[in-house]
């Protein structure tokens, strides 16, 4: 004959909160639908997680770059074919004025190619989130310091930037320079430089001098389009690299989600068979704990 003991109500009772406790976590999975809370449910699994969060943080970190240095060579971009519309037109001038014309018709294209030339100064020392775009490293001063003369007229730039060129992380093991190249920025001092020429020998009526002009704005032109085209291969690049990257981030959202998601079926049946357990237990300790000494003895 045996009797229940206070040791085998503790054992009962610690079996109870144990079922309880496994009930309360098969809820919790399902109900938020992750199996990993502490780091004590699945250690292992837990390592892997860490390692796969701390590549989607640097796979993010590399999409934000990638969304940076597209902008910045937009940009550039940009600038350019501004800085292309302005040579177009003073190429026509040019034209126009390697011919024998009336004074009047020459100052009259010396003044537009004035305006061309403030214009394209403008462009050359342009802005982008406060950084110069055509500075090389040195975003922090105007790339382009004018000289005039006394009327104000802009006689001659020259080139105060550097010849590097930023450099942006798009992947762990290449990079990009999406910004433009130190002979791109000395060649848009060049070009106003070759505009005020032309400016001159219009205001002197000179065609010889016009045709002069005209010959190394046409070479400068060819720097132009060279960079042009350029900008669109680094903007072809980058956006195969974003799209590796979104391509980089949904695997790895998917290996997470393997390592924490709960198998919801599974999940459901296991919490279904601790419920029974858990009321199965307290109806049976309800039971055990009912008996006493007296229904021994009768």
């Amino acid at each position: 004959m045996r009797v229940v003991t206070n040791t085998v109500s503790n054992s009962i009772v610690r079996q109870i909160q144990q079922l309880g406790t496994q009930q309360a976590k098969l809820q919790n999975q399902v109900a938020t639908g992750q199996r990993i809370f502490q780091p004590e449910d699945d250690p292992t699994a837990v390592g892997r997680v860490l390692n796969l969060e701390s590549e989607q943080r640097n796979t993010a970190q590399y999409q934000r770059n990638a969304e940076r240095a597209m902008e910045l060579s937009r940009t550039s971009y940009s600038g350019l074919q501004s800085i292309k519309k302005v040579s177009d037109r003073a190429t026509e001038l040019g034209t126009l004025g390697s011919s024998i014309i009336s004074p009047a018709a020459a100052n009259a294209y010396a003044s537009e190619v004035n305006q061309l030339i403030e214009q394209t100064l403008q462009l050359a020392n342009s802005r982008f989130r406060n950084d110069y775009i055509f500075a090389g490293t040195a975003v922090d001063t105007p790339p382009f310091t004018a000289t005039r003369n006394v009327q104000g007229d802009l006689t001659g730039v020259t080139y105060v930037g550097n010849a590097q060129q930023t450099t942006i992380q798009l992947t762990e093991s290449s990079s990009i320079s999406p910004a433009t190249t130190g002979a791109t920025n000395t060649g848009l001092g060049d070009f106003i430089n070759q505009l005020v020429a032309l400016r001159t020998s219009l205001l002197a009526n000179s065609p010889a001098g016009v045709s002069a002009a005209q010959t190394s704005l046409l070479a400068s032109e060819d720097v132009l389009v060279s960079s042009l085209a350029e900008h669109g291969g680094v903007q072809t690049r980058i956006e195969a690299t974003q799209t590796q990257l979104v391509g980089r981030a949904t695997d790895l959202e998917s290996l997470v989600s393997a390592e924490t998601d709960a198998d919801m079926p599974t999940t459901i049946v296991r919490m279904n068979q601790a419920q029974t357990a858990y009321q199965a237990a307290l109806q049976s300790a309800a039971n055990l704990m009912q008996v006493s000494l007296l229904d021994y003895l009768k």
